[in-house]
């Protein structure tokens, strides 16, 4: 599969050296695509037309409760598509903050739980995705994950459920058949040890299966992942047992992603991805379901890189 480097988006500021410090949205209404980038305790995020004529650019802080800014670094920025609406969600080492799409009105916030003493152990919100009609699931730097109903409109945002399965620090959540689709798997979630907990949704979350790996993508019952040595292991969902093993990257991948109607997948890793580009690799994603075009950026790069198929 051959790809065209397109123009460069300049953002505000660079990016930081996080997972997955890359999120897009694409309005087909409005023939516009959403970026966002963190940056320490700051979201970029720009509105690009398809033509590539016009940008608009709105930057987000990190805030605690009845505080107007805040100094807490900002973990990750991700849209979650739903089937009645679009979320932006911000994690940081403070909370979760939830806005409209476009960033316009924040309707949510949730204060982590913080120890009075100090500990060894930061305290911090990473790893978001949509899943099924009407949830939002947050995993946090203690192992649990929060599971948020999301009504169809409003900020009557509630936490529904708290998983308790991983014991270390949530990595990565990756989920697929956000709408009415029927999956016997449709969640699954990544910690610092290695682990991935495969899940079922609804009412109450179900665990399916644990298979020890590390960044993760769901599709069609598939668990891909990716972890430090580089490889990328492609796993049935339900019963864990390894389909394929890939030695993709000479270092540590950052960064899966999957187009949902072709199955093309996007890894970014320390390594430079095919050493197309001469900095470390943050975040990648597909800019469409079928994998026609795919965004990265590195760190301390204050641009967007995009690319599109010949």
């Amino acid at each position: 599969m051959m790809y065209h480097k397109e123009k460069s988006i300049q953002m505000k500021s660079s990016a930081s050296a996080l997972y997955n410090n890359l999120s897009v949205l694409r309005i087909a209404p409005r023939s516009l695509t959403y970026f966002t980038v963190v940056h320490a305790n700051m979201v970029n995020m720009v509105s690009a037309s398809w033509d590539g004529l016009n940008y608009s650019h709105r930057q987000l802080q990190s805030k605690e409760a009845n505080v107007a800014t805040s100094s807490s670094l900002i973990m990750q920025a991700a849209w979650c598509v739903l089937p009645s609406r679009d979320i932006l969600v911000l994690t940081s080492q403070k909370g979760i903050q939830m806005y409209e799409s476009d960033g316009s009105i924040m309707v949510y916030w949730h204060a982590l739980d913080t120890p009075e003493t100090q500990t060894a152990q930061a305290v911090f919100a990473r790893g978001i995705a949509a899943v099924r009609e009407k949830y939002i699931c947050v995993g946090i730097s203690s192992g649990s994950m929060l599971v948020f109903d999301v009504p169809i409109k409003g900020s009557n945002i509630t936490l529904s459920e708290v998983l308790e399965e991983h014991k270390e620090s949530i990595t990565d959540l990756a989920s697929e058949c956000s709408g009415s689709l029927e999956c016997i798997a449709d969640m699954v979630s990544a910690d610092d040890s290695g682990n991935l907990c495969v899940w079922k949704s609804g009412e109450d979350f179900q665990l399916l299966n644990k298979i020890p790996d590390r960044a993760v993508e769901l599709w069609k019952g598939t668990v891909v992942a990716g972890y430090g040595t580089g490889q990328i292991r492609l796993y049935e969902a339900v019963t864990g047992i390894v389909h394929a093993e890939v030695n993709a990257h000479a270092r540590w991948i950052y960064s899966l992603d999957i187009a949902p109607f072709s199955g093309l997948l996007l890894s970014a890793a320390e390594d430079s991805l095919v050493r197309v580009w001469d900095t470390q690799i943050c975040g990648a994603k597909f800019c469409d379901g079928d994998g026609y075009a795919f965004a990265v950026t590195g760190y301390d790069l204050s641009e967007i890189i995009r690319y599109t198929q010949v």
